[in-house]
């Protein structure tokens, strides 16, 4: 199982190193998700791969700050597979290559599958697309991605006929809330209801802008 980036910080040490607050509080299990009730309560799909480490592709499609990106941590937090994060923005098309052979060579020598979870997987071409298919066909990779945009225009039809879709929303205003709450104690501020709930209703229902934007509250009060 491979470990969250931060996971060999404790907690006074993200404080010190200045880790962002949405970082700070990113849920570590699907119980601490807030928001997409259907999608990771009960028996759903995506709740019972995870309990039965036994995952398929698939793409996550959603606004910012719904959680995309937090459900693959918890996935790579909790599966026994190799787990490879992997950025569309920041990668080309030899690196795509690359991290393909290496899964490959992973899955033919060991038997070892590896989950790669694409961020902004709209980001890349068809050609880039393209280059994960033989080895989602293979069963050396199991592909998770990420997208604001609908993948029905921007993943090529052979890799999304391959993947299942969960489609996350914007998170409810009460959602928001609980989280700015926790935010609030985090930063060691009192709580206002008023400021919360102003905070809540501009947040357009994402999570990581409402932490952003109290976080640099708290710069402007220390200022």
């Amino acid at each position: 199982m491979n470990k969250d980036q931060f996971d060999f910080l404790d907690e006074e040490e993200k404080k010190d190193r200045k880790v962002p607050l949405a970082e700070r509080l990113r849920p570590r299990s699907l119980d601490e998700l807030r928001g997409q009730e259907k999608l990771i309560r009960g028996d759903s799909l995506l709740s019972r791969m995870i309990a039965a480490n036994e995952y398929h592709s698939f793409i996550m499609w959603g606004p910012p700050g719904s959680g995309k990106t937090t459900i693959a941590r918890i996935i790579e937090l909790c599966a026994s597979h190799r787990f490879i994060h992997f950025s569309a923005v920041l990668s080309g098309i030899n690196d795509v290559k690359q991290v393909m052979r290496d899964a490959d060579y992973a899955h033919r020598s060991r038997g070892e599958q590896s989950i790669l979870f694409i961020d902004e997987i709209h980001r890349f071409n068809k050609s880039q697309q393209d280059a994960f298919l033989p080895f989602v066909e293979s069963g050396s990779v199991i592909l998770i991605g990420a997208t604001t945009e609908n993948p029905s225009f921007e993943v090529i039809p052979a890799l999304l006929s391959r993947c299942h879709v969960f489609v996350l929303e914007a998170l409810a205003e009460d959602d928001i809330k609980e989280i700015l709450r926790k935010g609030f104690e985090e930063l060691a501020l009192q709580i206002d209801e008023d400021v919360l709930g102003w905070m809540a209703g501009n947040s357009g229902g994402d999570a990581r802008r409402a932490l952003n934007e109290l976080e640099l509250i708290q710069n402007w009060l220390q200022a």
